[in-house]
C-alpha cells in the first residue's frame, strides 16, 4: 500500500523523535557510568589515601598483619577507629563531609588489605586479581602492604545494582513519554502543514477537470500562502484563455460561415434559375472567395506565429523605401474614398534588420486598417523618423475614433470596435493581431492611442541595424 505524504511526514517525525530519545538514553547511560560511578570511585580512592597512615600505625604497633588475618571484627574495628580518628583530627568540614559520604556509599565493604606480596590479609576478597586502585602502606621506609578498593561498577548486587536498574527504568519511562509526546506533535504538525496542501491538491483536480472558476483562500503569508496565490493566478489565466478560446472558435466559425453562406446563396440562385450567371455574379463570388482565402491565410499565419514556425529571413531593409512603396500602392484606394494623405517619409535610408516581405505585410495591414476605418473625405498622416537606436513609424487617421478603454484590445484576435469600426466596413479583426506578431518577431514595439486628427494613432518602433 502506498503511503501518502501525511503518513510519510508523520513517520519521519516519529522516527526522528525515537532516534533522539534512543540517543539521549544511551548518552544518559554513559553519563551515569562515567560520571556518577566515576565520582563514587574517586571517593573510594580518597578514602584509602586517608586510611593509609592509620593502618600503617597499627602495623607498627603489632609488628605484622597477623592480628587482622581471619579476624573480620578486628579489620572493621580498625576501619571504624581510623575514621573516628580522622574526624577528630581533621578540622575541615569539606573533608569530614567527603568521609561521611564515602561511608554511606559502602566504601568500607569494598576495601581490602594486602600484604607486601599482594596476598589478601583482610577485607573484600574480590580485590585480588581485579584491576583495583591501590595505595602502599609504608612503615619505616618499607612497603609492608597495600590498601585497595574495589571499583563501584564491579558491584553487581546490592544498592549499586538496584540504583542502576532504577536509573535504567526511569530512562525508558521518560523515553516512552517523549515518544508519545513526539507522536502527538507530529500529528498536529502534519495536520497543520498538510491541510492546506490537501486543499490545493483537491483544487488542482477540479481545475484539471475544467472547473476554471476554482479559487483558493489565501490565509497565510508563508510558502503555502504564496503557492495558493500562484494557483489563483494560474486559474484566472486558464479561465481567461478558455474564454478567449471559445470566443475565438465562435468568431472563426462566424467569419467562415458568412462568405460560405453568400457563396451558397448565389450558387443556389443561379442553379434554380433565379439569377443569371453574369460577370457581376462571378465577380461577387470571386470577392467572397477572396475574403474566405484571406481569412484562412491570416489564421494560418497566426497559428504559425503561435508555435514559432513562421519563418523570417532577416536582412538589412530600408524601412523608408518600403513605406513609400506601400503608400503609392494604396493611392488609388485613398483617392476613391477622398482621403487626404499627409506623408512625412525622409529620402535618406533608415535601415533595420528584418524580413522585407513581412515588413511590407505590416505596412499593408496598417494602411489598410486606416483606410477601411476612416470616414470618406478624412485625413491620413504617415511619418517615419530615426530616433537613436530605433526607427519609428507613426500612422494617424481622422474620425471615427476609438474609446480609450477599448484601445488596449485592438491587437486581440477577432476584436472589432462597435460602431463604425466593425465588419460592415470589411475585415475579420485579424489585421492588427498579425501586425503585433510581426513587430514582436522583429524585437520591436507597437502601440495605439487616440490621434489628434480624431481617429487612431498607431506607432511602430523597430530597432536599427548595428
Amino acid at each position: 500500500m502506498r503511503l501518502g505524504i501525511t503518513s510519510k511526514l508523520f513517520l519521519a517525525l516519529l522516527a526522528t523523535s525515537m532516534l533522539a530519545v534512543l540517543a539521549t538514553s544511551i548518552a544518559a547511560r554513559v553519563s551515569f557510568v562515567r560520571g556518577f560511578l566515576g565520582y563514587l570511585n574517586e571517593q573510594g580512592v580518597e578514602r584509602i589515601e586517608s586510611l593509609a597512615p592509620s593502618i600503617a600505625n597499627a602495623y607498627e604497633q603489632h609488628g605484622s598483619w597477623d592480628f587482622l588475618r581471619r579476624n573480620p571484627r578486628a579489620w572493621f574495628s580498625l576501619l571504624i577507629g581510623a575514621s573516628a580518628e580522622l574526624h577528630a583530627v581533621d578540622a575541615s568540614p569539606a573533608f569530614r563531609s567527603r568521609i561521611s559520604e564515602s561511608d554511606l556509599t559502602g566504601v568500607s565493604l569494598r576495601l581490602a588489605l594486602l600484604d607486601a606480596d599482594r596476598r589478601l590479609v583482610a577485607g573484600n576478597p574480590d580485590v585480588v586479581g581485579a584491576d583495583a586502585p591501590m595505595r602502599p602502606i609504608v612503615v619505616n621506609g618499607a612497603t609492608v602492604g597495600w590498601l585497595a578498593v574495589l571499583p563501584f561498577q564491579r558491584v553487581t548486587a546490592g544498592a549499586g545494582a538496584h540504583l542502576q536498574d532504577r536509573q535504567l527504568v526511569s530512562t525508558w519511562i521518560i523515553g516512552a513519554g517523549a515518544v508519545l509526546f513526539a507522536a502527538l506533535v507530529a500529528v498536529l504538525l502534519t495536520h497543520r502543514l498538510l491541510g492546506p496542501v490537501k486543499h490545493i491538491t483537491a483544487a488542482t483536480h477540479r481545475l484539471a477537470a475544467g472547473d476554471y472558476a476554482t479559487r483558493l483562500a489565501v490565509s497565510s503569508p508563508d510558502e503555502i500562502g504564496r503557492l495558493s496565490d500562484d494557483f489563483n493566478r494560474l486559474a484566472l489565466a486558464l479561465e481567461k484563455n478558455e474564454q478567449m478560446r471559445r470566443a475565438f472558435m465562435a468568431d472563426v466559425s462566424h467569419e467562415l460561415r458568412t462568405p460560405l453562406a453568400v457563396l451558397r446563396g448565389e450558387l443556389e440562385a443561379v442553379e434554380d434559375g433565379v439569377r443569371t450567371l453574369t460577370p457581376d455574379i462571378i465577380k461577387s463570388l470571386q470577392g467572397e472567395v477572396a475574403t474566405l482565402g484571406k481569412l484562412v491565410n491570416d489564421l494560418y499565419e497566426l497559428s504559425l506565429a503561435d508555435i514559432g514556425a513562421l519563418t523570417y529571413r532577416m536582412a538589412d531593409v530600408d524601412v523608408a523605401e518600403l513605406l513609400r512603396l506601400r503608400l503609392r500602392g494604396f493611392q488609388d484606394r485613398l483617392n476613391e474614398r477622398r482621403i487626404t494623405l499627409e506623408s512625412d517619409v525622409p529620402r535618406e535610408e533608415l535601415i533595420v534588420s528584418g524580413d522585407e516581405t513581412r515588413i511590407q505585410q505590416l505596412f499593408s495591414n496598417l494602411v489598410e486598417n486606416s483606410i477601411r476605418y476612416t470616414n470618406a473625405g478624412g485625413r491620413f498622416r504617415v511619418s517615419c523618423r530615426g530616433e537613436r537606436e530605433w526607427v519609428v513609424i507613426d500612422l494617424q487617421d481622422s474620425e471615427p475614433g476609438v474609446p480609450p478603454e477599448l484601445v488596449p484590445r485592438l491587437f486581440d484576435r477577432f476584436y472589432r470596435v462597435d460602431g463604425s469600426r466593425n465588419r460592415e466596413s470589411g475585415g475579420a479583426g485579424l489585421g492588427l493581431a498579425i501586425c503585433k506578431s510581426i513587430v514582436d518577431a522583429h524585437r520591436g514595439t507597437i502601440t495605439a492611442r487616440g490621434s489628434p486628427l480624431g481617429g487612431l494613432w498607431v506607432s511602430v518602433a523597430l530597432p536599427v541595424t548595428r
